[in-house]
């Protein structure tokens, strides 16, 4: 019993000096989950926020496991989530059943759901939303200490919103564009295989900036790859508008990227014996309906550089040619992999400026990077880990590109 104790006031403790610390709302709410997930050994774990203004219904705005929830909501009444936001009371489902709380499992489906553990959030102002813990990593069901950590947290975490700050509007996607189901891709050589991706299930949404982040070896760009028709999954299903690509042939997926996809990627891979015009060009005549080469160079703010070749342009330069090399095929999706990685602070800020501009048009762009400060202009960010999506948030309020720092 006093071990039980010194654990349980150790894991407040912890806790509490996290939100404490924490410089910004989001640090308080994402570091204070995780420093819970950490203590009782959560395997999932979701805060629901309410969308007052909108719907009326609650939303998933930072979440850690492997599902992608961004389209799932609850009414109040609905599941165990809806019940504990309409009641304010916890419920401790520590043996799970499907028919008391059906919304977990198709919010989870896939997933054995064991024990779920759902507490109100909410400070003095007003009722925020849930907090939902859902299975633990040893496959043990939840315990009531566990339970009782989650709770007093919760309330913490809550009261880290201060009295005049609240949960922005919930980010709404728009259809879907892309659909990947238990994405796995293997590598072998000789006898010896390496599992990359080992299972992510993630939507891509139109007109949505997306960043996948995560250490050297997560999966990250094999991933980017997958998605843009550069490789091809080991299993699992891959749809694009209505188009399963999931068995394409090379030539299938070649005609893809030529369709759909714009790259960016770190090196800008410019022919070095073509104009900045010529570049965009050549491109230009590989798509049906290719965007005005000379006004590609205009959107990314290089019209005076069209008859320069790329040893006559700085990085920076060179990268906005690539992005308008992407643009000019008028694609449905841009991928950047690293694009900021080799330039410096200023020419950095510049290109994303200028990629911020393309978002806005309504393009969907997914970015991999290891910059952190990038992932605050983003509408979601993905965190992976071990080749599987381990952490997602839904950005409440998204930073412009000149208010980055590093």
């Amino acid at each position: 019993m006093e071990n039980s104790m010194l654990q349980y006031f150790k894991a407040i403790g912890e806790v509490q000096n996290v939100i404490a610390n924490a410089t910004t709302l989001d640090e308080a709410l994402q570091g204070g989950l995780k420093a819970i997930v950490e203590n009782v050994g959560a395997a999932n774990a979701v805060i629901w926020y309410m969308d007052k203004t909108g719907d009326g219904k609650l939303h998933p705005y930072f979440w850690i496991g492997s599902m992608d929830l961004t389209r799932r909501s609850h009414a109040p009444g609905d599941g165990a989530v809806g019940r504990v936001y309409e009641t304010q009371k916890t419920e401790r489902l520590l043996e799970f059943d499907t028919m008391k709380d059906v919304e977990t499992a198709i919010d989870f489906a896939g997933t054995d759901v064991t024990s779920v553990v759902c507490v109100p959030f909410s400070n003095n102002q007003e009722d925020l939303g849930v907090i939902q813990f859902v299975n633990r990593v040893d496959g043990e069901p939840f315990t009531d200490e566990g339970a009782d950590v989650m709770e007093i947290t919760a309330m913490m975490a809550a009261i880290a919103l201060g009295e005049n700050e609240a949960i922005a509007d919930p980010w709404q996607p728009g259809e879907v564009v892309m659909e990947l189901r238990d994405i796995t891709r293997e590598f072998q050589n000789g006898d010896v295989v390496t599992k990359v991706l080992k299972g992510v299930n993630l939507d891509v949404y139109e007109g949505e900036f997306l960043v996948l982040l995560g250490e050297s070896g997560c999966g990250k760009s094999t991933l980017l790859n997958i998605i843009g028709g550069m490789d091809s999954a080991s299993s699992g299903s891959f749809n694009y508008l209505g188009q399963d690509l999931s068995n394409a042939t090379q030539d299938e997926l070649t005609e893809f990227r030529r369709a759909n996809i714009g790259f960016i990627f770190q090196s800008y891979n410019l022919m070095p014996n073509l104009t900045a015009l010529q570049n965009l060009k050549l491109i230009a005549e590989l798509v049906d309906e290719p965007m005005d080469a000379d006004e590609a160079l205009d959107v990314v703010g290089l019209s005076d550089r069209k008859r320069n070749y790329p040893s006559q342009m700085s990085g920076g330069q060179q990268q906005r040619v690539s992005i308008a090399r992407a643009l000019v095929k008028n694609p449905k999706v841009i991928l950047a992999d690293e694009p900021t990685a080799a330039l410096d602070y200023a020419t950095s800020i510049e290109v994303l400026q200028v990629m911020e501009e393309i978002i806005k048009s309504g393009t969907t762009m997914v970015m991999v990077t290891h910059n952190e400060e990038i992932t605050r202009m983003a509408d979601r960010v993905v965190r992976m880990r071990d080749g599987r999506m381990h952490e997602v948030t839904v950005n409440r309020n998204r930073a412009r590109a000149n208010d980055l720092v590093w």
